[in-house]
């Protein structure tokens, strides 16, 4: 989870033009762009560019943040909400677990997958200014 954070903070300081992103796509679509003009078969998967990543990216931080303190909401809420479970015997509680454990690897899946995706917006778009701006660190004379 902290991974995420880090990420998308990151992200939200270096990307500073989200314009900039406008028109571009990571390069597994642009190759999937390049298959399509060659005549073979497209995958399944949409062709967003990496402004709509950003802006999905972006909507996305504040639900896992909302989501995150409804946890923590939960957890400090009064005794007499454990009631239920605690009626619910030992075969109620390996199942919730059971449940738990395989909601929890789902998230942690989601979780990884969209720090990857920010990490590589992030890593794109400074490639995109070192682009536009070459001659940045070298002094002009």
């Amino acid at each position: 989870m902290e991974q995420y954070f880090s990420a998308t903070h990151k992200m939200e300081q270096e990307v500073m033009f989200p314009s900039l992103l406008r028109g571009v796509f990571p390069q597994q679509q642009q190759q999937q762009q390049q298959q399509q003009q060659d005549g073979e078969a497209p995958d399944a998967d949409g062709h967003a560019d990496l402004y709509e990543r950003y802006q999905q990216l972006k909507a996305i931080k504040p639900m896992v943040e909302k989501g995150l303190a409804s946890v923590h909401d939960l957890n400090s809420s009064s005794s007499d909400a454990d009631a239920p479970w605690d009626e619910a015997g030992s075969s109620g509680d390996a199942r919730l677990e059971q449940r738990l454990c395989h909601h929890l690897a789902g998230l942690q899946q989601v979780l990884t997958h969209l720090t990857r995706d920010t990490n590589a917006l992030t890593r794109r778009y400074s490639q995109i200014l070192e682009q536009i701006s070459p001659s940045e660190g070298q002094p002009s004379w």
